[in-house]
Order: structure tokens, then C-alpha cells, then sequence
């Protein structure tokens, strides 16, 4: 028997591939289908299931394509609405991969058809369970995401998924092992652990959604503290549901190679957008104009989906052989709309002499000095509210990346405020000094080291938290 958790880092999502005797099942593959056929090549093995735990928010999944690749059967649990070619599977059936077996157990809660997978092994005894969104480490999947109607709210869906938890998934022997589909970092869920997988018995002990307690009072629980969605969710969930062009074609598009000439002229559509894809650091010392920086480095993806228009062409500037991995991770989230890449990236567009845009870094020791003197001084945070309210400069204001595309959200910032944004670490304060100046507001510095290097620095500042909100 054989089970590989394949787990990405920027989407903390896992992905799973089971095989045993010639058989195997991919379960909640993303849009990139390569590894799944290689380890099906490598392990001489046929694809003969493609498992879904349900329809996916937060990116777009590879059942379509793998299963026009491998003819595999997509198999979504009960209450799955879709004229996608699936089967859906009742709750307890059972699906037979070489000498093992898989049974369905409906679990809903996070979504109507979200659905968890038991894996028994050769001698049928229950060895672990696929739990997507139901159940991760440490937390459970949030309620809010898939209402039906104005009679179904998210505390009728958090009661739906105390119902799952109780009757499907705590009868499970301790010793099960829980493969989830998500880990830290995930929007699915409001605290994941930072482990990617975990036993039934480590998670009664651990997991508040499974210690003992009334239906109400887990609802509470659940609910309570749960930021707002990124913009992509209910894109992607749509995508998912209702299907999407080949990744084939997209990169098709995304990969054609273009001379600068080609370039700007294509960037002067008010339907495209540029993303700059290279390091953070490496952007704010030169770049193409209006450009977007989204770093591969960092959440690159999950950053994308909440920032980046869906409605718009996208042209690329990237590192030389980093021009497919920026297409294909942009796709992941639901992007398919690509106009090509700057062919020799930004120093082709320097050697043509063409006009550049530059953001100027700063470390945290000119920002202390500043303050006290300019009375035109404005500190952008750039951070989420939670973490602004956990501590922040006396002087800043908090406006949340994904709220910068908000022209209401930037109405106190004027082009002669001397502006200095930060975040935690210099990732995001990037992506949201791209955005502003692409709004037409340039007298701006990056805080180098952000947050991490301002608390360092903490006797050079006045510093204060907000106790409201973090209660």
C-alpha cells in the first residue's frame, strides 16, 4: 500500500495519491496534473478514481484533466450539483483500489456535499481517512462558504457539521490517521495546525471542535472570529463546479514570448494587467510601469486570487525560467486569461531603454527618526486587522492588502502624504506599494523588515495594541 501526501506550500493544500496492486486514486488534485501521471508511471500503476472531498474555494482543482489524461471516474459524495461527468456516490459506498478499500462517509457541514474518505487496508481494517475540509488539524472547516438559499445559514451549516463530526467522524478508531486537505495558512479554516497530518486520538484530545460539548455551544465556536473570505473563493468553487479550459491551452497562451516592442503594445489595453512575478526585493529597485508585484517567494497564489482582476489578460514579467511556474501557479487559483511574458524579462525592457518605476526601501531606523519631524508622515499597515489589533505603530493606519483594489479604502492618502507602508516581514508591503502606485500615488517607502524589524526596534517607537478587536 502505498499513500503520498503531495502538500503545497503556498496553497497549504494536500493532495493524496493511494496505490496497491496495479490500482490507484488521486484525491483533491490541483490543476497541474504532472506529478499525479508520473507517480501513476512510476509506480506502474492505472488511475482509476479521482476522489473529491467537494467543490473546492480556495483553488481550482485537476479532476477534469486528469480524468481526460487516465479515463478515470471523479467520484463527489451526496448532494454534489453538477452537469460536470461525475459519479455521486452515496453515503457508505465503497470503492475498491487494488486490495483496498475506500467508503464514503457524507460529512456536511463546510460545504452540502463535503464528503470524507475511509481507507481500509488489505485486511479491511480502517487505516485512515481523507477528511478534506471537514476536519483538519486542530480546527475544523469554516460554515460560511457554501449557503443554499436565504434559508440556509452558516449556523444551520455549523450545525450540519457537529452532526458530521459526532455520528461520522468521532466513532473512528484513535488510531485512524487524519490526511486533511489543508494546513496553516489555509482561509478554509480559522487556525490550522502547523502539522499536515494527525490521528483521530491526537485530535479528540487537541481539536476543540471534537471535545465534549453541546451543538450550541459549537456553533459558537466555530463561527465566532472568522475573517472574510478572499475575493477568488466563490470564483474558484464556481470553476470547479462548473468546469474550465485545459491547462494545456492555457499555457499555450501564457508562454508565448514577447519582444518588448510586442509587450507594450499589448500593455496598453486597459484589459490587460502586468504582474511581475520576480522576488520582492528584487522589484522595488526596478520595474516595468503599473507593474504588480506577487512575488513567487511568498503566498504568491493565495495573494493573487485576492488582489488580481479575473475579467483581465494577464502579461507577465518574471525571472528567465520562472515564466511556466508563473502561469501554472496563477492557474491554480482560476486564472485563464493570459496575453503572453516580456521575452528576456526586465533587463530586456532596460536594454531597450524603456522608461522604468522604482520603490524606495527604507530601513525601520530612518522611519523612527522621521516620525517625530514630518508632520506629513503617514504609516500604512498593511497587515490584517487581527494582526494590526495585536500590536501596531501609534501612528499608523490599517488598510488590509486585500482591501488596497478598494478605491474608498485609500480616500485619506494623497500624493503629498510622505507614506510609509510596512507589513510583517516586507512581502505584502511590496505587493501594496505596487498597487498604489499603479493608482497614481508615488511618494511612498518600503519599511525593510516591516512589523518583525520594528519590534526590535520597539524602544525607537511608541507601540500599542487594540484590545477591541482582538476581543
Amino acid at each position: 500500500m502505498l499513500i503520498k501526501q503531495l502538500y503545497t506550500g503556498c496553497l497549504s493544500e494536500a493532495a493524496y495519491f493511494i496505490a496497491n496492486n496495479g490500482e490507484a486514486a488521486v484525491i483533491d488534485p490541483l490543476r497541474d496534473i504532472d506529478e499525479y501521471l508520473q507517480l501513476a508511471k512510476e509506480h506502474k500503476v492505472s488511475i482509476k478514481y479521482i476522489f473529491e472531498t467537494h467543490f473546492h474555494a480556495d483553488f481550482v482543482s485537476g479532476h477534469l484533466d486528469l480524468a481526460a489524461a487516465t479515463g478515470a471516474t471523479i467520484v463527489y459524495g451526496p448532494n454534489t450539483d453538477t452537469k460536470l461527468k461525475v459519479h455521486i456516490a452515496f453515503d457508505g459506498e465503497v470503492f475498491k483500489i487494488g486490495n483496498l478499500s475506500v467508503k464514503v462517509l457524507h460529512t456536511p457541514g463546510h460545504t452540502l456535499e463535503s464528503t470524507c474518505f475511509l481507507l481500509k487496508d488489505e485486511q479491511e481494517k480502517d487505516y485512515a481517512v481523507f477528511t478534506g475540509d471537514t476536519l483538519f488539524v486542530g480546527d475544523v472547516g469554516r460554515p460560511d462558504l457554501a449557503q443554499k438559499g436565504a434559508d440556509l445559514t452558516m449556523n444551520d451549516l455549523a450545525g450540519m457539521l457537529y452532526e458530521s463530526l459526532q455520528n461520522k467522524i468521532f466513532p473512528l478508531d484513535n488510531q485512524v490517521i487524519v490526511y486533511p486537505a489543508h494546513g496553516a495558512g489555509s482561509s478554509c479554516g480559522k487556525n490550522l495546525g502547523k502539522e499536515t497530518y494527525s490521528t483521530i486520538g491526537e485530535q479528540k484530545i487537541s481539536n476543540y471542535a471534537l471535545q465534549t460539548q453541546t451543538k450550541e455551544d459549537f456553533v459558537k465556536a466555530v463561527t465566532e472570529g472568522l475573517l472574510a473570505p478572499p475575493q477568488y473563493f466563490p470564483i474558484n468553487a464556481k470553476i470547479n463546479k462548473e468546469g474550465y479550459q485545459s491547462i494545456s491551452t492555457i499555457l499555450e497562451n501564457g508562454l508565448k514570448a514577447l519582444s518588448v516592442n510586442e509587450f507594450k503594445a499589448k500593455a496598453s489595453d486597459e484589459n490587460v494587467i502586468i504582474v511581475d512575478t520576480r522576488n520582492a526585493t528584487v522589484f522595488t529597485n526596478g520595474f516595468v510601469p503599473n507593474s504588480i508585484s506577487i512575488g513567487l517567494e511568498g503566498r504568491f497564489a493565495e495573494w493573487a486570487g485576492s488582489i488580481l482582476p479575473f475579467t483581465k489578460s494577464i502579461l507577465l514579467v518574471t525571472e528567465k525560467g520562472k515564466e511556466k511556474e508563473s502561469v501554472v501557479r496563477l492557474s491554480r487559483v482560476g486564472f485563464d486569461k493570459f496575453a503572453g511574458y516580456l521575452d528576456g524579462g526586465f533587463e530586456a525592457w532596460q536594454l531597450a531603454n524603456e522608461n522604468t518605476d522604482m520603490i524606495v526601501d527604507v530601513e525601520c531606523d530612518e522611519l523612527a527618526m522621521d516620525i517625530p519631524f514630518d508632520e506629513n508622515l503617514i504609516v500604512v499597515d498593511v497587515r490584517r486587522e487581527t494582526e494590526y489589533a495585536d500590536g501596531h505603530l501609534k501612528q499608523s493606519i490599517n488598510i488590509p492588502l486585500n482591501e488596497l483594489t478598494d478605491p474608498a479604502s485609500m480616500a485619506n492618502l494623497e500624493d503629498n502624504h510622505n507614506i510609509y507602508i510596512h507589513c510583517a516581514g516586507g512581502y505584502r508591503s511590496v505587493i501594496a506599494a505596487s498597487l498604489l502606485k499603479q493608482q497614481g500615488i508615488h511618494n511612498l517607502r518600503n519599511v525593510l523588515g516591516g512589523w518583525s524589524k520594528i519590534k526590535e526596534l520597539a524602544d525607537k517607537f511608541e507601540i500599542e495594541k487594540s484590545t477591541e478587536v482582538l476581543n
